[in-house]
């Protein structure tokens, strides 16, 4: 009777574990077009796991920027800390026993023991989450600590997952983790200069170090568009180290941020800050047609 009920409950949790790796890939479908279609280039099970890390990091910052401050009011400081420690303790209540009730963080916990994604990386991530409630400006020690936290070790755990069916030198693996990073990084500041006006009228945040968008001049952008081409350049060189099942979606990602940091570069900074720049649908599908049959970014 006690192997009999051990089947039935090794069962349930399979089960369980496929309704929550089915409500992380729906979460990626609802929220990111680009992302979610750059995904479609992973083989399985790198997909899956991708797809895992996104719906985490996707709903912790609907705790900080929008969903929750929707139902509990931007000014509930306090609210929404508590709602991001909430998140921040379930994550590794369930990356140490494998299971939790919210069904997200499930499956962020089956990627993370399966790919060996640790708690010293995860950390960072809600470390650099807590500071958007808490921390409007910043210096470049704030800055560089926050992009490493919000999106280099998201980099590092999407490596986790493609790294997880081969195996590398050390020398490989650090080149790998710096091309993650650099690639994590460059999405990041694209996405600020993306969000300049945005993020300081209407959230009260200036990210770059010294940057305000009433003195935003042609200089600065220049000087953040080389520091994001420079990111991107690093993380190109390791794509040939990748293995197969994840290479055509990361030069897909880092060909499609690279089209936006150009089509950024091109616009006058006096626009720029008025004006969110986007890659249309179609510039995407040939973006992704690139990927898909080999060529690589230099």
């Amino acid at each position: 009777m006690p192997t009999n009920q051990n089947s039935l409950d090794a069962l349930s949790l399979e089960r369980y574990s496929k309704a929550a790796i089915t409500s992380s890939a729906e979460v990626i479908r609802s929220y990111s077009t680009s992302f979610g279609l750059a995904t479609k280039l992973l083989a399985q099970p790198v997909r899956m796991h991708v797809q895992n890390i996104y719906a985490l990091v996707r709903v912790a910052d609907e705790i900080v920027d929008g969903a929750a401050a929707g139902a509990l009011g931007r000014n509930s400081e306090f609210a929404l800390s508590s709602e991001l420690e909430k998140l921040e303790q379930e994550t590794y209540k369930a990356m140490q026993s494998g299971f939790s009730s919210n069904l997200v963080v499930h499956a962020f916990a089956l990627t993370a023991r399966e790919t060996k994604i640790d708690r010293k990386i995860v950390e960072p991530f809600f470390y650099s989450m807590r500071q958007d409630l808490q921390q409007n400006k910043h210096d470049q020690k704030s800055f560089d600590r926050y992009v490493y936290g919000s999106a280099e070790v998201i980099g590092l755990m999407c490596l986790q997952a493609f790294i997880l069916e081969k195996e590398f030198a050390p020398s490989q693996l650090e080149t790998l983790r710096r091309g993650a990073q650099a690639l994590g990084a460059a999405f990041q500041k694209v996405n600020f200069l993306r969000d300049l006006a945005a993020d300081f009228e209407q959230l009260g945040r200036s990210y770059f170090p010294d940057l305000n968008v009433k003195t935003f001049t042609e200089g600065k952008k220049q000087e953040l568009v080389t520091d994001i081409r420079n990111d991107l350049s690093l993380s190109a060189k390791t794509i040939p180290l990748l293995p197969k099942s994840s290479r055509r979606a990361v030069v897909a990602a880092q060909l499609l941020f690279t089209a936006l940091n150009d089509k950024i570069e091109k616009t006058p900074a006096a626009k720029l800050i008025n004006t969110r720049i986007r890659v249309n649908d179609l510039h995407k599908l040939v973006i992704l047609f690139k990927a898909w049959i080999g060529i690589t970014p230099r």
